[in-house]
């Protein structure tokens, strides 16, 4: 074995052996602090640590996440931290919760992965059970790891059902940043550079505007361009929880219809009970053809997504080649007990009536500070609590960003922008923690206002 192997030994066993550590001493924490920005520039992304407040504003010693437990989680430091971020939703159960951990622990006791070859049951498991509670007729579905990988498979199969080629999509949409997904987003800062896209016209139109969702349709229709599907996401989530009027999905399920067009729903940030209903759609009982989940359906433990659609439309998928559509690792029985877990705890709590309730609670109180600081917030949109502060400057949202991190808040903007800033906390999360996050956020504004 050569000596670079030997030092990778060496490095990964002292690795190994700070992973069994429960606690660590504070010497050992500044060390792994140390180590973990040396290889994030050198390895991963040096720009990436350039962005993060956990590094610019963190001062000696950055903040590396360590541990958390339900709304809140420490760095290596034992520094705690009230978390609104969430993981851009995939932290609905909050941080660890403990009947997924132990679902999952329980399932690698008999295999953590499937041989691809015999029937793994819990993937069928966790098909039946989204086929029991997703809004219509869908009753298949494909698993995978991420989003964007949800989001791909719902492009392929509504492409490989319609024999058709194009895509209307949303302004400021998000979907992922796969190639495919990529072309469905709204946003030229992550569209241009890779330069060409997926090869099909994609069609953006304003989001909330359904006169030209039905007027692209209806121009596709006239000069010959096929549209496979309209893609949404129910509530924009990046793009700063934008809620589009309550006609708008009505209007575009009877438009798709009207012209033989699918409605793919992008439930990947708000499904699961984030924005107050267990699906962003079933806020005006619309029923998609394709809906593509991921983030918290793992219970914030696990990676797992998936894209679903009915019988009729999934028969491309089973026939005549049943692996047009495959991959290794996704869905694997690990993933697939955290999914049927979070399921489980999400339905028996009714979590999509506590983010309606809490949602409603926290907008309420946003709206009191704007009326006390309407120079900083500008308003506040979303549903449930996928929430959005709106600020009049960018540089006052860094502020209150930065601001809220310094006294143990975590909030981030959207991706690129400070203008607005999520509230995304965990569904589970305490009143008594919510009421904190205001606080503090209102003693942020105080200091930003007297500041102009």
């Amino acid at each position: 074995m050569g000596s670079e192997f030997k030092q990778a030994v060496q490095y990964s066993e002292r690795w190994l052996d700070i992973i069994k550590q429960k606690n660590v001493p504070e010497e050992v924490g500044k060390w792994i602090i140390e180590e973990s920005q040396y290889n994030f520039a050198e390895h991963f992304n040096k720009g990436w640590l350039e962005y993060r407040k956990s590094v610019t504003e963190a001062g000696d010693w950055a903040m590396t996440e360590w541990t958390g437990n339900g709304a809140c989680f420490h760095d290596v430091l034992g520094r705690e931290f009230i978390d609104c971020l969430g993981g851009y939703g995939m932290m609905d159960l909050g941080w660890g919760h403990p009947e997924v951990i132990a679902a999952v622990k329980a399932q690698l006791d008999h295999t953590p992965m499937p041989s691809q070859e015999l029937i793994d049951p819990l993937r069928g498991v966790l098909a039946r059970l989204l086929a029991m509670i997703l809004p219509g007729d869908i009753k298949y579905s494909f698993f995978c790891a991420s989003g964007t990988e949800a989001n791909e498979g719902a492009i392929k199969l509504a492409k490989m059902y319609t024999k058709k080629s194009g895509f209307i999509t949303a302004l400021k949409g998000f979907h992922g940043k796969t190639m495919g997904s990529l072309s469905m987003m709204g946003k030229s800062d992550y569209r241009q550079p890779p330069g060409i896209l997926y090869g099909g016209p994609v069609y953006h139109v304003p989001f909330g505007d359904a006169d030209a969702v039905e007027r692209q349709l209806d121009i596709c229709d006239k000069v010959g361009v096929d549209i496979a599907a309209v893609i949404m996401e129910p509530i924009q989530g990046e793009a700063g929880a934008i809620v589009p009027p309550d006609d708008f999905w009505p209007r575009i399920r009877e438009a798709t219809r009207h012209y033989g067009v699918l409605l793919i729903a992008d439930e990947v940030q708000t499904g699961m009970g984030r924005t107050g209903k267990m699906w962003g759609v079933d806020h005006w009982d619309v029923k998609p053809d394709i809906i593509a989940l991921a983030k918290s359906l793992g219970g914030g433990v696990m990676p797992i997504s998936a894209f679903c659609s009915t019988e009729e439309i999934w028969q491309v998928m089973m026939y005549p080649n049943p692996f047009i559509h495959t991959t290794t690792t996704g869905g694997g029985a690990l993933a697939c007990s955290a999914a049927i877990a979070a399921i489980n705890v999400t339905l028996r709590e009714r979590l999509w009536e506590t983010a309606a309730q809490k949602g409603d609670y926290m907008m309420g109180r946003l709206k009191e500070l704007i009326e006390r600081y309407p120079g900083i917030m500008k308003n506040v949109t979303g549903k449930g609590l996928l929430i959005g502060m709106h600020f009049h400057d960018g540089h006052d949202g860094y502020k209150v960003a930065a601001g809220l991190f310094k006294r143990g808040v975590l909030v981030a903007g959207t991706l690129i922008s400070a203008n607005t800033i999520r509230i995304e906390p965990p569904l589970i999360i305490s009143y008594a923690d919510l009421d904190a996050v205001v606080d503090r956020l209102e003693d942020t504004l105080k200091e930003i206002a007297q500041e102009k």
